[in-house]
């Protein structure tokens, strides 16, 4: 068996969790139209018989305005020495930019292989994309040059083949049925977050973030306690919505997303507290999960 671990790094909204989920086959990574939706390293793991490959999705590099920003940022560079492969994701239809070359910066002092994947090739007309490949390859020594629509799933696979012969470890890290290691709290607690970026605007959900507190199981289903953590209360008056309306409508969707991958009827309690500018305090950052490494 060959086997490796690859990380997806980029700009935000490149599509990296979109492309962890279209690889995977299953929702591992919330996605949405809004900047740093992802906050986490997460773990996909790919299986084929004689291969299995761990993705490591990443927070989207960018330049920090708080701690939780630095964390985010450190979070993608970790993982950029802890992996065989790093894919660099940009996307088709926008320009190369300051942002591009900050991250490409930190890839020349990498020993590894670095493909560049030219994502949501769906966007732009078929016949731009080799002059797009042509306009990138003497950027940097990249291995491989892989234009793919995360989204509709085009040259998914021939991504994997591409992959593939890189691969230099011959152990399974996880059991062949595993698709992830995230827990299922903290798979939930995400679930929960992506409504709130769906359904709130402007800083609202770039200040939210989201806490499972209880999970208990009986003969009905599983009832889950989640706190929904903001750092003003205007922003608390926004989530919890004209006689609970937003809440409520956040709770519906996310237990119908935690009843599918649990397969089990969910209760869900939401709660909403207000930690006043949390995302700049480390005390505050390491409760929340957020700082595992050091700021």
């Amino acid at each position: 068996m060959k086997s490796g671990f690859v990380s997806l790094i980029g700009r935000p909204n490149a599509g990296k969790s979109t492309l962890l989920n279209s690889i995977i086959g299953s929702k591992l990574a919330i996605t949405s139209s809004k900047a740093q939706t992802t906050r986490d390293n997460i773990r996909g793991i790919y299986n084929e018989e004689d291969t299995q490959i761990v993705f490591v999705d990443t927070p989207g590099i960018h330049k920090p305005k708080h701690k939780l920003g630095q964390y985010l940022n450190r979070e993608a560079y970790y993982t950029i020495d802890d992996v065989d492969i790093v894919l660099l994701l940009i996307d088709a239809k926008e320009k190369w930019g300051k942002g591009d070359d900050f991250v490409l910066e930190r890839l020349k002092k990498v020993d590894k292989p670095v493909f560049l994947i030219i994502n949501k090739i769906d966007t732009i007309p078929r016949e731009n994309i080799l002059s797009l490949i042509a306009s990138y390859k003497d950027l940097y020594p990249f291995a491989e040059i892989v234009p793919v629509s995360a989204l509709k799933k085009d040259n998914v696979s021939e991504l994997i083949g591409a992959i593939k012969p890189y691969l230099k470890d011959e152990v399974q890290y996880y059991p062949e049925e595993d698709i992830t290691d995230q827990s299922e709290a903290f798979r939930m607690k995400e679930m929960i977050r992506e409504k709130i970026l769906h359904l709130t605007e402007e800083e609202v959900p770039h200040a939210a973030t989201c806490i499972i507190e209880s999970i208990k199981q009986d003969k009905n289903g599983y009832h889950i306690g989640a706190v929904i953590v903001v750092d003003r209360n205007s922003q608390k008056g926004i989530i919890v919505g004209k006689n609970g309306a937003k809440i409520k409508q956040i709770g519906t969707l996310a237990r119908r997303d935690i009843e599918t991958m649990l397969g089990k009827k969910i209760y869900l309690e939401l709660f909403v507290k207000v930690i006043k500018d949390w995302r700049n305090k480390e005390r505050q950052l390491m409760e929340l999960g957020y700082s595992e490494k050091e700021l």
